[in-house]
């Protein structure tokens, strides 16, 4: 086990389905323990009785656990926690970006960043972006952060064709 891992607060009983969703769409990816709230706990916090507590799951190797909140406590996920996806193609970029995207919402894609459909954000990232933004040459560098704030999905070939300007 991880000595770090994150801990995600669902809402309205979507932690197993959640995990399940992201299960789905990184490799290496497993559903672990799930534990349910027992009686008196469910009795106390409002919740049925047998309903999810949480899940472990794991993506792509990386620790997770997801927490049904119960009773009238609602919270909300926001930009301030984002987790990171690093990527080597177009077409693996392309790819998280769909499957993460769909059902999220589009006004918060922005800059390689989007929301899933829990309010979840991710920055699908390729893996040569913090090679070009911090080359030596701060012209190409700022070319480079020019063409990246005009995007919502990040294109490697665009991203790539403003480092090279000459």
């Amino acid at each position: 086990m991880q000595k770090i891992a994150p801990c995600l607060w669902f809402n309205h009983g979507e932690a197993e389905e959640a995990a399940r969703f992201y299960i789905g769409i990184f490799r290496n990816s497993k559903i672990g323990k799930i534990l349910r709230y027992g009686k008196e706990a469910g009795k106390q916090l409002g919740v049925p009785e047998d309903m999810v507590l949480t899940v472990e799951f794991t993506l792509d190797g990386q620790y997770f656990t997801a927490l049904n909140g119960g009773g009238d406590m609602q919270f909300k996920f926001t930009e301030a926690v984002s987790f990171q996806v690093f990527c080597e193609t177009q077409e693996e970029l392309d790819d998280y970006w769909e499957k993460l995207g769909t059902g999220g919402d589009p006004k918060a894609q922005v800059c390689g960043w989007l929301k899933d459909k829990y309010g979840l954000s991710w920055q699908i990232v390729p893996t040569v972006l913090p090679k070009l933004l911090t080359d030596l040459d701060a012209e190409k560098a700022a070319r480079v952060m020019r063409a990246m704030m005009q995007m919502k999905k990040l294109d490697i070939a665009a991203l790539t064709r403003a480092y090279e300007q000459d």
